[in-house]
């Protein structure tokens, strides 16, 4: 029998933006402050939610949970690209790879369902509002907010085992500022054949389904809100979920175009930027700055002082 003689990597190398040499400092500046005002401005919508009787509701009980989550999901990748930009701090090892792919597409799933459930929380308040208190209690809401972490952590967990379970023998180079499935697998010495099928059938389960729940949920409200007669009500009705349609639409746009085929491209990183950092440093802003409850609530907390333009 033929021994093959392999050596098993160790390590990788996080590629990133380093083809960007004259741009690594700006890079990092902008990604930093971006990082920076991302974690500060879901803190306060957290805080806002906890602290101000007049958020007490379902929609922001959702909104809190929400902010939680970008945090956990912009920390586990924007640290080690910053480190990898401002200080070549480009090596991972085999065993912190996988744990980081693993928390960022557990996470990624869990923003794609809690999307889905905020949609479903509009959908009963425009169109069910006056049974929307007895149905929505303290209990649903929790387990509503459960629920995601539950399913995502599952799903990501398979395409996870099956890619880990490849055999790297070299090259290590990631073309990518983070481990994720696709550029992994590219790496492998064995045939990733199965490991990206499954890794594709994963995807329509992660983000595709919840995306049509959400398509479906909105259709619903549309038609509700097409058959109200006053243009105040229209505009008050739509004003709950247009913020959370926007950042849904951005979210699933780049996210289904990476992973419903994941080979990898040399643009997926630039794609990823998206809805690694650029989407939770917009989120604090869609959400609440726009909202008249949440720019009450800054004011009578004086931690904000807001101009109404």
């Amino acid at each position: 029998m033929e021994q093959i003689n392999k050596t098993t990597v160790k390590e990788f190398v996080l590629l990133a933006f380093s083809n960007l040499q004259k741009f690594q400092i700006l890079l990092f500046i902008i990604i930093l402050q971006m990082y920076i005002i991302s974690i500060a401005g879901n803190l306060a919508v957290i805080t806002l939610v906890k602290t101000g009787t007049s958020l007490h509701s379902p929609m922001y009980f959702f909104i809190s949970v929400f902010a939680a989550l970008e945090i956990s999901f912009v920390s586990v990748t924007i640290p080690k690209l910053l480190a990898n930009l401002i200080a070549a701090g480009n090596k991972i090892s085999f065993i912190n790879c996988f744990a980081q792919l693993y928390a960022f597409n557990a996470l990624g799933v869990t923003e794609c369902y809690m999307l889905a459930v905020m949609a479903f929380d509009r959908d009963l308040a425009i169109n069910h509002p006056l049974r929307y208190s007895a149905i929505i209690t303290t209990t649903v809401c929790t387990a509503l907010a459960i629920f995601p972490f539950t399913i995502s952590f599952i799903i990501a967990l398979i395409p996870t085992v099956f890619t880990a379970d490849l055999l790297y023998c070299g090259p290590n180079a990631i073309n990518h500022f983070f481990c994720d499935l696709a550029p992994v697998q590219n790496l492998a010495c064995s045939d990733p054949l199965i490991s990206n099928l499954v890794t594709s059938i994963a995807a329509v389960f992660a983000s595709l389904t919840p995306f049509i729940l959400i398509l479906g949920f909105y259709t619903h409200i549309i038609i509700t809100i097409a058959k109200i007669k006053s243009i105040e009500g229209k505009n008050k009705a739509f004003s709950t979920c247009s913020s959370h349609l926007t950042v849904a639409c951005l979210f699933y746009t780049s996210v289904i175009i990476v992973y419903i085929k994941p080979k990898g491209s040399h643009y997926d990183k630039f794609l990823a930027l998206m809805y690694t950092i650029v989407i939770p440093f917009l989120n604090p802003f869609i959400y609440t700055l726009r909202n008249k409850d949440v720019k009450d609530a800054f004011q009578k907390l004086n931690i904000f002082k807001l101009r109404i333009f």
